[in-house]
């Protein structure tokens, strides 16, 4: 199943997203609701806040006194802590419930008001983020809830920063417009991206590509973008998972490049790519159907030595060339060394931004780049091979050290 984390600040619009959500089909787990749930009359959460914040804390039908109770803990970062301690852990096991309830294939929609505070970004396919300016909200807060300005504040001051939230986010939703218009951004970002992500999921396939190679300009959000996808790739087989780094151009500051994110992830041999291969699915990247090998380097004339696992991404809104290998290999080797290069080295960037555009040009009306990236390899083998390994002696570059290698040695040094 397709798993969604929304979330917003107070009075962003997250609840109508919700709502829409689940008319087009979602199934709506609501951290609300069930934070409501588990401190009800007679429940383990709520002799659990009174023994932390007295017995004052109930009203006079021996219910949670949610006024009094919000009055403490906002504005006081320890007290608020504490709290969350005891709700939060009993909410995500309802949670657990009810997602393991779900129909396979479906979508499921997780409203977590605290999503980006606790940390959870790296359990969800996507994270959504419900979106209005600070002001905007605060005015929200003060004419619809009849706050004051001060508790508005307060709630605004409770949970993370705006810049903070945006950061998190795979999906913005712009509320500062109408609810028309918020729910018509719903609509469409389920039918062209959440359904067919679902449908790839539970089918078990990469999103489909079309089209020839076309540049786009260096976006400074790829990086960002990258260590969002990377920690998901790690919380999916973190026993088995050495590393995830950032490859190819999008890794490289200030090159224009195709809109997709190669990552690497370092195993310890193919036999554990193949064993991680479903988790690795699950998690929201299958295995591409039919390729399993790097075609060899000119340079490194070695298949064997350069087999991978290649998976894409089923999101149809995230290209990713998500290339599984094992760690010390020619191939891994390679690909980081470079990406280093190239950051470093501004001529060779700009001569292979140069060839880059040159192919693309003439495979510009291809329906896909497997021709672009074949023409590129003359480039590779006359311009870069020596170049790079003579800034590889120079500088004395090595690959990334990997602590988390199985065999309990570091294999970062390898050559």
């Amino acid at each position: 199943m397709l798993k969604i984390g929304l979330t917003g600040g107070i009075a962003s619009g997250k609840s109508v997203v919700a709502s829409r959500l689940r008319e087009l089909g979602a199934v709506l787990v609501d951290a609300d609701a069930l934070a409501r749930e588990v401190v009800a009359p007679g429940s383990v959460g709520l002799a659990r806040v009174v023994e932390a914040f007295g017995a004052e804390m109930l009203d006079a039908d021996g219910g949670l006194d949610r006024p009094r109770l919000g009055a403490v803990v906002f504005g006081d970062p320890d007290r608020l802590a504490v709290l969350n301690s005891i709700v939060h852990p009993l909410v995500r096991e309802r949670a657990a419930a009810m997602i393991a309830a779900a129909p396979t294939g479906g979508v499921v929609v997780q409203d977590i008001p605290l999503l980006v505070e606790t940390g959870q970004g790296s359990s969800f396919h996507l994270v959504l983020v419900v979106d209005a300016p600070d002001d905007l909200r605060l005015q929200r807060m003060m004419e619809r809830r009849n706050m004051t300005e001060e508790q508005a504040l307060s709630r605004m001051a409770a949970q993370a920063a705006r810049d903070v939230r945006l950061a998190a986010a795979d999906v913005v939703l712009d509320n500062s417009g109408t609810l028309t218009e918020l729910k018509n951004a719903v609509d469409d970002l389920w039918t062209r991206r959440l359904a067919p992500f679902a449908q790839n999921l539970s089918e078990g396939r990469a999103a489909q590509r079309t089209g020839g190679p076309v540049l786009s300009p260096a976006d400074p959000t790829w990086q960002a973008q990258a260590a969002r996808l990377a920690a998901r790739l790690e919380a999916a087989a973190p026993a088995h998972i050495l590393g995830v780094e950032h490859i190819g151009s999008t890794a490289v500051p200030g090159l224009d490049a195709k809109n997709i994110i190669d990552l690497q992830l370092a195993v310890a041999d193919l036999a554990t790519a193949d064993r991680i291969a479903p988790l690795l699915a699950a998690a929201g990247f299958p295995l591409w159907r039919g390729v399993l090998a790097d075609n060899p380097k000119p340079f490194h004339p070695d298949p064997v030595d350069w087999a991978k696992r290649l998976h894409g991404n089923a999101d149809p809104g995230r290209p990713v060339n998500l290339h599984v290998r094992p760690a010390g290999s020619p191939g891994w080797r390679f690909a980081l060394c470079f990406r280093d290069w190239l950051r470093d080295d501004a001529a060779a960037r700009n001569d292979y931004l140069a060839e880059k555009r040159r192919v693309a040009a003439l495979h510009s009306v291809d329906k896909s780049t497997a021709r672009y990236a074949a023409d590129k390899e003359a480039w590779f083998t006359e311009h870069a091979a020596a170049r790079m390994e003579e800034w590889v002696q120079r500088t004395g570059w090595q690959p990334p050290a990997l602590p988390k290698a199985e065999s309990g040695q570091d294999v970062g040094a390898r050559r």
